[in-house]
């Protein structure tokens, strides 16, 4: 009796073992020797216009799109070889470390604080905070009129949230929301005042529902965008800012831009210099 309860308690020891290493769905291989195996698994946005989206009928979308396949072949892994992942802003360090993806492509601020988490390639593009608000607005007209007690939205975990909550949480009552387009539904249906993140992504928002919302004032910070690699991971990260270096010299990341944000008055800016810390 006693053996067959040892037995049945091993088995059922290794069937749990099991279950948990197959939920995890991690990996320990960098992103070189995965593109070496032929294959990718690249984080992204799914709801950001003109950067990161999944479109309706399940292609995806935008110049982030574009860098992170442009990055892959350069690796060696073509388009039809590249699994997206929906990298949210509070679980992108998470999927980085625990291997679910091999970098990640999706509006990411490089800061010291993520640099304890993860490494950084890039930056491939840089851009500031605006304020996104409604188009009948006229009381918000830049970071400077945000008084009042209004009701501003971000994400959690986002860089734009941090900096106000360091620098204008006297002036106004942050509303924190898992993405940023469920931010610019609570605009649109009155329930926020504004929505605040990088410039280049409220631009998107914006040019989906033309004449419902605008952007107001200049940025007032600078976010440089890299593209996010498991710590230590020198190898990946060097060449993946040879081919954002690449993608620039070409001419290639000029053209992902101006294909992005036509028709949105959008000045594309002067490609930023790769960090090779």
């Amino acid at each position: 009796m006693r053996f067959n309860h040892v037995l049945r308690f091993a088995a059922g020891a290794v069937a749990l073992a099991v279950v948990a290493t197959g939920c995890g769905g991690g990996s320990d291989k960098t992103a070189s020797q995965h593109a070496a195996d032929g294959k990718l698994t690249i984080g992204i946005k799914y709801d950001q216009p003109g950067l990161g989206l999944r479109n309706k009928d399940g292609s995806f979308s935008g110049f982030d799109v574009d860098v992170a396949k442009y990055v892959a072949d350069k690796l060696g892994v073509k388009p039809e070889n590249i699994t997206f992942k929906e990298a949210p802003t509070p679980q992108r360090e998470t999927l980085i470390q625990n291997g679910q993806v091999d970098y990640i492509v999706g509006t990411y601020s490089i800061t010291d604080k993520r640099k304890e988490k993860v490494d950084f390639a890039g930056p491939y593009y840089q851009t500031g905070q605006s304020l996104l608000v409604r188009s009948d607005n006229t009381d918000i007209t830049g970071v400077e009129s945000l008084n009042g007690n209004k009701k501003l939205c971000s994400v959690k975990g986002s860089t734009p949230a941090q900096n106000v909550k360091d620098k204008y949480a006297k002036d106004v009552q942050l509303q924190e929301y898992d993405t940023y387009s469920l931010c610019v539904e609570a605009l649109k249906s009155g329930s926020v005042d504004a929505v605040t993140t990088d410039d280049t992504i409220l631009r998107g928002f914006a040019a989906q529902s033309p004449g419902a919302m605008k952007v107001v004032g200049a940025p007032f910070t600078v976010e440089k965008y890299g593209i996010g690699v498991k710590k230590g991971d020198t190898e990946s990260r060097k060449k993946i800012n040879d081919a954002i270096e690449a993608m620039i010299t070409s001419g290639a990341w000029k053209a992902a831009l101006e294909k992005n944000f036509a028709g949105t008055g959008f000045e594309i800016p002067a490609p930023p210099t790769v960090d090779r810390y």
